[in-house]
């Protein structure tokens, strides 16, 4: 438990120290305040998109991959209740 405390005061710290940062680089974020200061808007439109799409590929995968685990476990499931009740008949009959 005192270990606990004391990794929860460090990210506690780590957390509410953080200094106001930009999840930019500076070569796109020059690109995108220069094309902003000329009345254009399609490179930041452009840039959020890209960044969209970074953020949902993995939630997508992360969904697909448990769809698929959840039909393939439901599947095997039946089996066994198939060959379950194959054996129970078998010492029945």
């Amino acid at each position: 438990m005192k270990n606990f405390k004391i990794i929860f005061g460090f990210v506690m710290l780590f957390v509410l120290s953080g200094v106001d940062t930009w999840a930019q680089c500076a070569m796109c974020r020059g690109s995108v305040e220069s094309s902003m200061g000329n009345g254009r808007n399609n490179v930041g439109v452009g840039l959020n998109t890209g960044i969209m799409f970074l953020f949902v590929m993995p939630y997508l995968l992360v969904a697909v991959i448990g769809y698929l685990w959840y039909r393939n476990s439901k599947k095997n499931l039946q089996e066994r209740q198939f060959i379950a009740s194959r054996v129970k008949q078998a010492y029945q009959g």
